[in-house]
């Protein structure tokens, strides 16, 4: 198993919601061997000016799910899970409904960790994907 510990959906969901992730509606919904996906609803939190997805939140879900997957990886009584670097390609505007992202890993070192995150729309038409690479580093004492 890659993850540091069992994990499961209701125990992501009940972490603290005085963060970006929360505000955004972003709720995890499934936790499999090598993956994790999450959902963020298309509505008036997250949509740009022209009514469509904001690409930012689009960003926000991609970052949301893979840190969340790094923090899974690790000790968090030893160790962080940092972002370091972010890139998404928008492929295609959303208007409504949930975008559902799935984010597999491509690297899990000791030192880094990089992930890989699709976004779909209801239909299960790809809107974005995105690469994120997560620092991992010492908790500080």
């Amino acid at each position: 198993m890659m993850w540091f510990k069992e994990f499961n959906v209701d125990e992501l969901n009940s972490r603290p919601k005085n963060h970006i992730g929360a505000l955004l509606g972003i709720e995890f919904t499934e936790i499999g061997e090598d993956f994790i996906k999450g959902t963020m609803p298309v509505d008036e939190r997250t949509h740009q000016p022209a009514g469509i997805l904001h690409g930012g939140a689009s960003v926000v879900l991609a970052e949301t799910l893979g840190s969340i997957a790094s923090y899974m990886c690790i000790d968090p009584e030893k160790y962080l899970a940092v972002g370091l670097e972010v890139n998404a390609n928008h492929l295609r505007p959303v208007k409504s409904g949930l975008v559902t992202g799935i984010c597999k890993v491509i690297h899990r070192g000791g030192k880094t960790h990089i992930w890989d995150i699709k976004l779909y729309d209801d239909r299960g038409k790809m809107s974005c994907i995105s690469r994120l690479t997560v620092a991992i580093i010492n908790k500080p004492q």
